[in-house]
This record gives structure tokens, C-alpha cells and sequence, in this order.
């Protein structure tokens, strides 16, 4: 089967390329599946760069998350049957075909499109989970930087849907507009010197109870300095800076709680019961159209490179996906 590899750590615009490997086979729990479309996440290309949370042995197969369709069962797998598409995986997808727990797959109605099932499990459950960490209620205030992200146009499509407040911060105020195109309202630009005031405007004077920080350096103090008292911080990325400037007054007589968020090990220890629950509104998001998955653009496996630096292209919307 045709894959896509990296040999070594490096930019994937110049480390890609496809090689051949034996099909895998499943062992007892598992299933293989053949892949349809698989998404292009930022920790793909941190993984391909090496700086990511988790490094692979070299050589390695990329890409975390695909859409397939279950091609044979392993031992003991009774929740899943052949011709079944499913959404998840494992490391490695980027290949025609892989190998995953069964208990790790979604299965995908027949109404959901390939090319938003390719992109149900990573950042909409990790947007998703997010919301249910906060233990937010409807009519309750949070406030994130990076919302022309793709987890914070999640957030905020998926806490609109809650009834939770979701105001989103930019650094210019051209992501405004880009965003009220999406038809996500409650975007403040922070290059404008009375941001907090238009924050301010917005809430009514209610409290901010929940922040998410995913820049970095004077951003999370900047995201910080709005949250009302007894407020959480949680810190889900890095895109600027890998510290956070945070002043001590905030957290010693706000009260502030800053805590992390990684969205693998959050997965790995939540509750079945509840992780279905997310699932099964997140399936429900996606089919009334309250949560939208866009793609950017589709590349072959033989393009990865290309696909890459679209993937880095600033300003792009939606996801860029590769097919086998």
C-alpha cells in the first residue's frame, strides 16, 4: 500500500513523501480500515517537525485522524461491521490503509459528507470537550483569543448552540469581517486600543467566567485581564509564544485558576458513556448545520508536500484534506 512518510524530523514541505508498506493486520480489537479522507491538522506538523508532544520512531507514517471504511474485523470486535464508514484512527493514517481499536471509532451516518465526517474527531472533540471541562451554563460568558482558529469557530458555533456567550478575540480587525461571514457575531479586535472596552459593551457588565488562551505571551494577560473574579484560564495552544505573561494581581486577588487542556489526554480518560454523549451531539451539530467542518482544498497522498504549505497558508479557511 502507498503511504506517506517522513524519514526524518523537518519542515513537511521538504520532508514528505510517499513510500510502499506491507497492509497492516488487525489483531484482537482492532480493525482495518481503508482510507477515504484524512484531514491535516497544526500537531501533524508539529509531530513531522519534532515538536510536538509525541515523537514517532523514524521512519515514521503521519497524519492522527481519517474517514474510512471497515475493511476486516479482529479477533473479539463485535461493535463494528465490514462496509461500515468510520471517523477517528490512530498515528499513521496518512496511508491507503490502517489499523485502529475498534473502540476508538465513530461510526458515520450516511447522511453526514465524507469531507465533514474526514474531520469529526480532533478539534470538534476537543472543542467539544473543552465546553463540557468548563462546566459552563446557558446564558454564562467565556471569552477566547485565536477565534479565526479552527477550535475557536468551533467553540464558538458549539457554545452559540449550548445558549453559552461566546465573545472571540483577533489580532486585527480584518478577522472581524471574516468571521461575521461565517455568521460568528461578538468578535472584538485587539489592535484596537479600546478592546476592553468593547468587550465590556458587549457582556452588559456580566462577568466572564471562562477564558481560552491559545497565543501565548502578552495575549494570555490580555485575555486574562477580562475575566471576572473566580475565573478559569485554560491554556489550549502555543501559536505565539511558549510562556505566558500573566499578571500576579490577576491570579492572587482575582482568584485566577489557570489549568491546561490537551485534548489526547482528555479523550484517554474521559468516560465512555460520556464521550458517546459528546459524540452523538456533535453527529447531531454537524447534520442541523450549527456546527460547520469547511474544506480548503483536497490533495493526493503524491502531494503532500503542496498539501502542507496549504495547510500553513495564513488566512485560510477550512480544513485541508488528502485522499489516498
Amino acid at each position: 500500500m502507498r503511504a506517506v512518510v517522513h524519514p526524518e524530523f523537518g519542515e513537511p514541505a521538504d520532508v514528505l513523501t510517499v513510500e510502499q508498506r506491507p497492509v497492516p493486520t488487525p489483531g484482537v480489537g482492532q480493525v482495518l480500515v481503508r482510507t477515504v479522507l484524512s484531514p491535516i491538522h497544526n500537531h501533524d506538523l508539529w509531530t513531522i517537525r519534532g515538536t510536538y508532544g509525541f515523537k514517532p520512531d523514524l521512519p515514521a507514517q503521519s497524519g492522527t485522524e481519517a474517514l474510512g471504511v471497515v475493511e476486516s474485523l479482529g479477533e473479539g470486535v463485535t461493535n463494528l461491521t465490514v462496509g461500515q464508514r468510520v471517523a477517528g484512527g490512530t498515528f499513521g493514517v496518512w496511508a491507503e490503509y490502517y489499523v485502529a481499536d475498534a473502540a476508538g471509532l465513530i461510526p458515520v451516518p450516511d447522511a453526514m459528507p465524507d469531507e465533514s465526517a474526514a474531520q469529526l474527531v480532533s478539534m470538534p472533540f476537543s472543542a467539544i470537550s473543552l465546553l463540557h471541562s468548563l462546566d459552563l451554563h446557558e446564558g454564562d460568558w467565556l471569552i477566547q483569543n485565536a477565534a479565526n482558529g479552527a477550535v475557536g469557530r468551533m467553540v464558538a458555533q458549539l457554545g452559540a448552540a449550548r445558549g453559552i456567550n461566546v465573545i472571540g478575540l483577533v489580532r486585527r480587525a480584518a478577522g472581524v469581517d471574516e468571521l461575521r461571514e461565517q455568521g460568528i457575531e461578538r468578535i472584538v479586535a485587539t489592535d484596537a486600543d479600546d478592546w476592553r472596552d468593547q468587550v465590556t459593551a458587549i457582556t452588559g457588565g456580566a462577568p466572564v467566567l471562562a477564558g481560552v488562551e491559545s497565543v501565548g505571551g502578552t495575549a494570555a494577560g490580555d485575555i486574562a485581564s477580562v475575566l471576572g473574579d473566580e475565573a478559569t484560564l485554560v491554556v489550549f495552544g502555543a501559536m505565539a509564544s511558549p510562556t505566558l505573561e500573566i499578571p500576579s494581581g490577576k491570579v492572587i486577588f482575582g482568584q485566577l485558576t489557570v489549568k491546561g487542556f490537551w485534548g489526547s489526554v482528555v479523550s484517554r480518560t474521559m468516560p465512555s458513556d460520556t464521550k458517546q454523549q459528546l459524540f452523538g451531539e456533535l453527529i447531531t451539530r454537524v447534520l442541523d448545520g450549527s456546527l460547520t467542518l469547511p474544506v480548503s482544498e483536497t490533495f493526493a497522498f503524491e502531494d503532500a508536500r503542496d498539501a502542507a504549505r496549504a495547510s500553513d497558508a495564513a488566512g485560510r479557511v477550512g480544513k485541508v484534506l488528502l485522499r489516498p
